[in-house]
């Protein structure tokens, strides 16, 4: 068997091979063997058949075709083997010659793992950013806790104002007409959120309960229902409540409802830890996504279409999930936004090939830097996957499977490789101030949502398929 391996473009091989006459001669009898035993040939006992028959019942050149896959098959396998190449997928195979008496000529293109050529990924000029804690974000925080608290009170001695709580009862017409969705007996709303027709609210301001306004209003010519977009309609609406938030005096009892505050100034003072530990743990991963990037920006790689393609699956599941958790059926939102799953598709290719160029490259890296996971460590994550999920068992079944495992490693090769990277900016960099995470001794190093849209599609983490690299 002779074999020519070419590389093509997206990280593809294609194996050019030749067999001998006599293999396909072989290859011929064992079909003859074959089919005779599973084709029904009076006067004959199964396997007995001899070729005339045989195609007689089955065909012109079934045996030959029979005789021609198995030997393509089985030589494509040899291939594989005698080259060295490890197929991410299944082969496009073209027989380019396949007659008797002459050798058999085929070739199989295959997407195999990358080749990454990795750049500088230390050299970088950036630093850690921490945002300042201000007197101004500490009493954002504190309004933002007296907003929660506060209560609604009715409002007697003025007009409707931006911010109140009201309920209105409303009729609309369009020429003279009423409309589907144009009246409502009680509809809640904050005045100013405009959530009604841009500018409806407007005109209830001033308004005190019981009173009405009428008034004409356009609908903006990219209203939702295109029936109803850029007409006017005329309005009658009617205040029935009208309410207005009352916060909290800030005082030391508000203090002491939220905890063990003796006072504001206490209640201030953790509010301004808690601000600065949230800066620093910020300050650390999104400066771990600049090292990220930066590594990534100087690699190069060329990415199998397959693993772009899964990962575009792994990204739509993430999708459905999201809408779930809504509860928006998708089929629902599809008809809704007058897409179709291909427009989604198209939609998560950028980001589905800037996922897979991320995780390839930093798998790689990692590979550089020696960055190893202990088993223990795997299997307490499979472990907490048990626990989460429990009540799932294809889950499950995914993280304690080999692929799930290696989902499990590769992932954690990688957070950690980031971390290391980190670290070893800050020890070479001593005045910088220290950017520890928030801690959290029982969070799991895998994402959650990552995770389970990998064990929905049952996917191949794309780091787990690099074998091959030039060094920087």
């Amino acid at each position: 068997m002779d074999v020519t391996r070419t590389a093509g473009p997206k990280s593809t091989v294609t194996l050019e091979v030749e067999l001998p006459a006599e293999d396909l001669q072989r290859a011929i009898g064992r079909s003859v063997a074959r089919l005779s035993r599973r084709t029904r040939i009076p006067g004959f006992r199964p396997g007995k058949a001899p070729r005339a028959l045989l195609e007689r019942s089955l065909g012109p050149g079934a045996v030959l075709d029979d005789a021609v896959e198995h030997l393509v098959d089985d030589a494509y396998r040899q291939a594989l083997v005698q080259e060295g190449v490890l197929a991410l997928a299944r082969a496009e195979v073209e027989v380019v010659q396949a007659e008797e008496g002459k050798p058999v000529r085929f070739k199989a293109t295959v997407a195999v793992p990358p080749d990454v050529t990795l750049g500088d990924y230390r050299g970088f000029r950036f630093e850690p950013e921490i945002e300042a804690t201000t007197d101004e974000r500490v009493d954002r925080v504190i309004d933002e806790l007296r907003d929660q608290y506060a209560t609604l009170s009715a409002v007697e001695d003025r007009g409707a104002k931006a911010g109140d709580y009201a309920v209105i009862g409303f009729d609309g017409t369009r020429d003279g007409q009423p409309f589907e969705g144009g009246s409502a007996e009680r509809m809640p709303l904050v005045i100013g959120e405009e959530r009604l027709i841009p500018g409806f609210e407007e005109h209830l301001v001033g308004l005190r309960p019981d009173e009405t306004a009428e008034f004409d209003i356009t609908f903006p010519a990219d209203y939702a229902e295109s029936s109803l977009a850029g007409s006017t309609a005329h309005f009658s609406v009617r205040l029935r409540e009208l309410r207005e938030k009352i916060l909290p005096p800030l005082d030391d009892d508000f203090a002491a409802t939220l905890g063990e505050f003796e006072s504001v100034a206490a209640l201030r003072d953790d509010v301004r830890a808690r601000l600065e530990r949230n800066a620093l743990d910020r300050a650390r991963h999104e400066f771990a996504d600049r090292v990220i990037d930066y590594a990534v920006a100087n690699a190069t790689v060329e990415l199998p279409d397959i693993l772009v393609d899964q990962e575009v699956e792994v990204m739509h599941d993430e999708f459905r999930s999201s809408l779930s958790r809504q509860g928006i059926a998708e089929d629902a939102w599809l008809k809704a936004t007058d897409k179709t799953e291909k427009d989604l598709h198209e939609q998560f290719r950028p980001g589905a090939e800037k996922r897979v160029r991320t995780l390839i490259v930093l798998s790689r890296i990692a590979d550089a830097e020696g960055v190893t996971v202990p088993e223990a460590d795997i299997e307490a994550e499979v472990e907490r996957a048990r626990a989460r999920y429990a009540g799932q068992p294809r889950l499950v079944g995914y993280f304690e499977s080999t692929r799930g495992r290696d989902f499990i490693r590769s992932t954690l090769r990688r957070s950690r490789l980031v971390e290391q990277l980190v670290e070893e900016w800050l020890t070479a960099h001593p005045d910088h101030p220290a950017i520890p995470h928030l801690e959290d001794d029982d969070r799991s190093e895998v994402d959650a949502s990552a995770a389970e849209a990998a064990a929905a599609t049952d996917a191949t983490d794309p780091g787990a398929v690099v074998v091959g690299s030039t060094p920087a």
